[in-house]
């Protein structure tokens, strides 16, 4: 779906990019960015789709999604500090000791 009618459908919901963002726990600005690119993932096609056909058939979405407990995503790069992508490594330390361990 294009970015323009994800935006049709998010408006038709009587919504802004900024409150939907806040309704699904995404970062606005990660939302925005797919301006840029053109085209939105299909998931939030569907979201946007739905949410602006319950909208126009007097449907109260948000009394529906209140109901479900959406967990916002990480951030990427929101993984431990000092490990690389967030992956299960142990940490690595120099001995300055051992000349041999700094090369």
């Amino acid at each position: 779906m294009t970015y323009a009618e994800f935006q049709r459908h998010v408006g038709k919901a009587g919504l802004t990019i900024k409150s939907f963002a806040e309704l699904i726990r995404m970062n606005r600005i990660s939302l925005s960015n797919y301006a840029k690119q053109g085209d939105v993932p299909s998931h939030l096609a569907v979201i946007a789709t739905l949410l602006g056909e319950m909208a126009e058939r007097g449907i109260d979405y948000r009394s529906v999604l209140s109901r479900i407990e959406i967990v916002p995503k990480k951030p990427r790069g929101a993984a431990a500090q000092g490990r690389f992508g967030g992956s299960k490594q142990t940490d690595f330390f120099l001995d300055p000791k051992n000349e041999d361990s700094a090369q």
